[in-house]
């Protein structure tokens, strides 16, 4: 048996295991990928021709990796496990389409990796950091078309939920802003080396070239929708107050925005909450200048 033979084959994988010594980290989110269907929806939902530039955020020891250079494009592997270095050269030796680079997602320059082309990214995220992941990929203002990624199941719930059900919440809400989002398949326990516990699912998010609703302050719409879902069961007048907003100013931008305060946040949409940021924002500014003349008068 070579290192070079298929990865999706489960005893290929063993024997790579067991040949470097590789003691699995729980923490990292260690599963590795054993199923050729998965690997290849993946990559066809990563929409990659050669032209393409495509991140990919822990290749583990180089699965996904091999299916995305299939593809001609040009491939950057992050990685954060050292460990997996030997493994990884093996693996992708044969890819003169693979840079990899070894470091932590969060702490990377990735602004200096990507420089000013367009690029796509795959990941299959642990679910620790599936969350902080996302947001950075997403907020950042990065120059990213696509991202596909598989995570948690009850993570990707979360962001295709509808107003009204108990997944819906701001992350729901910060993908909606920025992605379009859609559900390619569910991926079963069965299908990774060891076993996870949960079912993960791969989304497809398309970045938006223009947000779907407009804001005056787009920080300070994410604002509220943190505040609102601190305590997401009560109602939202309720979490205007908790949130440092005083009553007055918080009957005032319900006013504004035309909105029952007696309903919970989890029941907004996104263009409901842009109406009341928007309301928070006018306040401020009406308060900044009446504040300005008292002073010079």
């Amino acid at each position: 048996m070579t290192i070079e033979s298929e990865l999706t084959d489960i005893s290929v994988v063993r024997y790579m295991i067991r040949r470097f010594g590789l003691r699995l980290k729980h923490r990292l989110g260690q599963n590795f990928l054993i199923r050729k269907d998965v690997v290849d929806a993946v990559v066809e939902a990563s929409e990659l021709t050669p032209e393409s530039r495509v991140l990919e955020i822990g290749p583990g020891i180089g699965t996904l990796t091999q299916g995305l250079a299939r593809t001609g494009a040009q491939v950057t592997a992050l990685e954060i496990d050292e460990r997996l270095k030997e493994i990884l050269e093996r693996t992708l030796e044969p890819y003169s389409n693979v840079k990899i680079i070894y470091g932590d997602v969060m702490k990377a320059d990735l602004s200096g990796i990507m420089g000013g082309a367009r690029w796509h990214v795959a990941a299959n995220l642990p679910y620790y950091i599936t969350t902080p992941v996302l947001i950075l990929l997403i907020q950042s203002g990065l120059p990213i078309d696509l991202i596909t990624v598989m995570m948690q199941k009850e993570v990707a719930d979360r962001i295709l939920a509808a107003p009204g059900g108990k997944e819906y919440g701001a992350l729901t809400l910060a993908v909606r802003y920025y992605c379009e989002a859609e559900k390619i398949m569910d991926v079963p326990p069965s299908s990774f080396l060891p076993p996870p516990a949960v079912t993960s699912t791969v989304l497809r998010l398309r970045m938006r070239k223009n947000p779907p609703v407009t804001v005056r302050n787009e920080k300070l719409l994410f604002s509220l929708i943190k505040i609102c879902f601190a305590q997401r069961r009560k109602i939202f007048s309720n979490n205007l107050r908790n949130g440092g907003i005083s009553a007055d100013d918080a009957a005032r931008i319900l006013e504004t925005a035309g909105i029952d305060g007696n309903r919970r946040a989890e029941t907004f949409t996104l263009e409901e909450f842009g109406r009341l940021s928007d309301a928070w924002d006018q306040i401020q500014s009406e308060d900044r200048t009446n504040s300005s003349c008292k002073t010079e008068t």
